[in-house]
């Protein structure tokens, strides 16, 4: 089915993902997303995107290439992933993620060592296996003492299960609900729902309007939604696979789709060595 024949975009492909929350014109979409999940206290007014590839502090030190980095005007750091299929160590690489925009905060000479909080938001198209067994799907996760007493709290990592998400229209409440609809189901949709028909979610759906695209957009979406069909179909079909072998799958796949080392080493966790060999 041709990407051409949908009227809206698919957000959990790389190309709609950062259409409708990664371009300054748009980032309107991307504070409220945001403001849906952060505490009241960290709520954003604005922000600006930075680079999304980080370098270590030494030369040999692996990189970090994030889907969207923001800086709010506080100077709070945001990462935020939209996470395809289950990766190996997963929750590791979103500590070791986390990282970079903490070391980016040093500064030279006398340095009080005072952080700007840092947010891990990941947006997870898969459900965690130790989370299989229950419906909750937003996870807050911060620092805490043997307590549960918040030890630390610049650092938080917020994770979404979208497949948890089973509301339908008619039951959607808040906005948290309304963007996780939009997640899922944007792509299926021919018109505006009734539910989502205030100021933000009119310009989503101006945005995410394939017909409004360039050839040029069109292309490049038509591309990144066979790759996200791809990984899919990978993914579906490889689930009594074990993890190794279907991340050498993925790896193919990516590979044939000409995406570079750093991607498929981010998504597959194999080393740059073993997707070449392949």
């Amino acid at each position: 089915m041709s990407a051409l024949k949908d009227k809206y975009i698919n957000p959990l492909t790389d190309f709609g993902f950062k259409k409708l929350f990664g371009t300054e014109p748009n980032k309107i979409l991307l504070i409220d997303f945001l403001n849906q999940i952060l505490p009241e206290k960290h709520k954003i007014k604005d922000l600006n995107y930075s680079r999304n590839e980080q370098l270590g502090l030494k030369e040999l030190d692996r990189k970090a290439i994030f889907d969207l980095y923001c800086t709010g005007e506080s100077g709070e750091r945001f990462i935020v992933e939209m996470q395809k299929a289950k990766q190996n160590y997963f929750k590791d690489r979103s500590i070791y993620y986390s990282s970079f925009p903490i070391q980016e905060q040093a500064q030279k000479g006398d340095w009080d060592y005072k952080l700007d909080p840092v947010y891990t938001v990941g947006i997870l198209d898969f459900v965690f296996d130790d989370h299989k067994s229950d419906s909750e799907l937003l996870h807050f996760i911060e620092l805490k003492n043997q307590r549960c007493e918040v030890f630390f709290d610049k650092l938080k990592f917020i994770y979404i299960e979208l497949p948890k998400f089973k509301k339908k229209e008619a039951e959607l409440e808040t906005d948290f609900d309304r963007w996780l609809y939009v997640f899922r189901y944007l792509s299926q949709l021919q018109n505006r729902p009734p539910q989502l028909q205030n100021k933000i979610f009119k310009k989503l759906f101006e945005v995410a309007e394939i017909a409004r695209f360039t050839p040029e957009e069109r292309e490049a979406y038509e591309e990144s939604l066979k790759f996200y069909r791809d990984i899919k179909n990978v993914v579906d079909t490889s689930r009594e696979e074990g993890k190794e072998e279907r991340n050498i799958e993925i790896a193919r796949v990516m590979k044939k789709n000409g995406e570079p080392i750093e991607k498929i080493m981010k998504y597959t966790n194999l080393s740059k060595e073993e997707i070449e060999s392949l």
